[in-house]
């Protein structure tokens, strides 16, 4: 009897829309990875059509379990579309560093992306509405929650939140130095990487803000964890 290998099987690809086909190795449909993914990302871009015509959006996003969150005014195109149940295609990409290599073709980026197809629905219950409102400022800025106005019943109307379920994804990654030819290394140039991560300047009050207010805490810390300082 052929003894069965122990050796875990990787996920496979939840339907042929989001198979990695292009460099098939660097990909992955790990939904925890997905998942990480996301929450890094400060920034998604959501692709839709839109009168026969295609269209991809920049937008805010939280991750709360296995659906993205996407928040925006009630009269947004893309909002009403997606939450309509019109198919979504919903991106993200961290760039961790430039890879520099010694000719041209071998100057590149690594980098973690991770792609999210499907269809929304739209929250419409305020008891699901209001702690995914939340979670998007916790996400932002963790720790400033307690210090906000709460939301009215007024602005919580005139917010639509739409959520895509994190079922059919993938995750495309690149890491290490270029692949240079061997000819090419001996050439006198200096290849490698360039660590690249999201580092916050020095916060600027508005106009109303008291010269003697101090800069909160949970401010002056931002990033530190998200960039493992």
């Amino acid at each position: 009897m052929t003894e069965r290998s122990s050796k875990p099987r990787k996920p496979a690809p939840a339907s042929a829309r989001v198979k990695i086909r292009r460099r098939p190795a660097r990909g992955s449909y790990d939904l925890n990875l997905v998942r990480s993914i996301f929450d890094d990302a400060l920034l998604c871009h959501v692709a839709f059509v839109d009168g026969g015509n295609p269209v991809v959006l920049p937008t805010l996003h939280v991750r709360i379990g296995d659906e993205l969150l996407l928040h925006g005014a009630r009269q947004n195109r893309m909002m009403n579309e997606v939450a309509a149940g019109a198919p979504v295609c919903v991106e993200a990409t961290v760039i961790d560093s430039l890879v520099l290599g010694r000719s041209v073709l071998q100057n590149s980026v690594n980098y973690r992306s991770a792609v999210v197809m499907g269809e929304g629905r739209a929250v419409e219950d305020p008891d699901e509405v209001l702690p995914r409102m939340h979670a998007l400022i916790d996400k932002l800025a963790p720790g400033r929650l307690p210090f906000l106005r709460p939301l009215t019943d007024a602005e919580l109307r005139s917010v639509l939140l739409v959520s895509v379920p994190i079922t059919e994804a993938s995750a495309k990654l690149r890491t290490g130095d270029a692949g240079d030819a061997a000819a090419d290394r001996s050439r006198p140039v200096w290849a490698g990487q360039l660590p690249l991560r999201v580092v916050a300047g020095a916060p600027i009050p508005d106009d109303h803000v008291p010269a003697d207010m101090p800069v909160p805490g949970h401010l002056v810390g931002w990033g530190e964890e998200r960039s493992g300082v």
